[in-house]
């Protein structure tokens, strides 16, 4: 147990930051680049921000890369917007929210702040770790799985955390990530959470 919690409280924290701050460096040309592309495409703020439940369900705002435009006041995604997300590029600005100190590089995924009236108990641990760009819930099934599911996969996170796991799921992200899944631009109805508690 004391092992887990140096990891957990020391050992991530810092691998996280570290890894983040070198990944920036690293990918700081490009990162503008897509910013300026992005700035010149919508003729508006390139990043979108939107306020994320953290740990132990503070609030938090999550950044991200814009991949949608207004049209006659209805949202849609742009065939840009739909590259960047086959290849989850609009997830990058989140490496500022692990600088940050707000998520972590591996955890459960930030949910709507609106969702947490309708967590059970149960549910609820997800909240007791930072938030993660990549999750074990992202690397076995994404948007493909019901909320159920979702829910049963972050909890064997939390309650299963080590450097072994979270070693596998960046290693699974990159092969996801490099197989371009379309699960998360397809276009459709998303049902949220929201709606699934209260017909459970």
């Amino acid at each position: 147990m004391w092992g887990r919690n140096f990891y957990v409280g020391v050992l991530k924290p810092v691998c996280d930051w570290l890894l983040a701050f070198f990944l920036l460096i690293l990918i700081s040309p490009f990162f503008l680049s897509v910013t300026l592309v992005l700035f010149i495409h919508f003729l508006r703020n390139p990043f979108f921000v939107h306020q994320r439940a953290g740990r132990n369900e503070r609030p938090f705002y999550l950044l991200k890369f814009r991949t949608m435009k207004v049209d006659y006041e209805e949202l849609s995604m742009t065939g840009l917007g739909k590259f960047m997300r086959s290849f989850s590029l609009d997830e990058l600005p989140q490496l500022i929210n692990v600088l940050k100190g707000d998520m972590s590089l591996v955890g459960p995924r930030p949910l709507l702040m609106e969702y947490l009236p309708y967590y059970n108990i149960t549910e609820r641990s997800r909240h007791n770790v930072k938030p993660g760009i990549t999750g074990w819930g992202q690397v076995n099934g994404r948007n493909k799985i019901d909320w159920g599911e979702r829910m049963r996969l972050d909890i064997y996170y939390v309650e299963n955390i080590s450097l072994s796991l979270d070693m596998k799921i960046l290693i699974k992200t990159l092969v996801e990530v490099f197989k371009r899944d379309k699960t998360s631009y397809v276009q459709g109805k998303t049902i949220k959470f929201s709606e699934y508690a209260a017909n459970r």
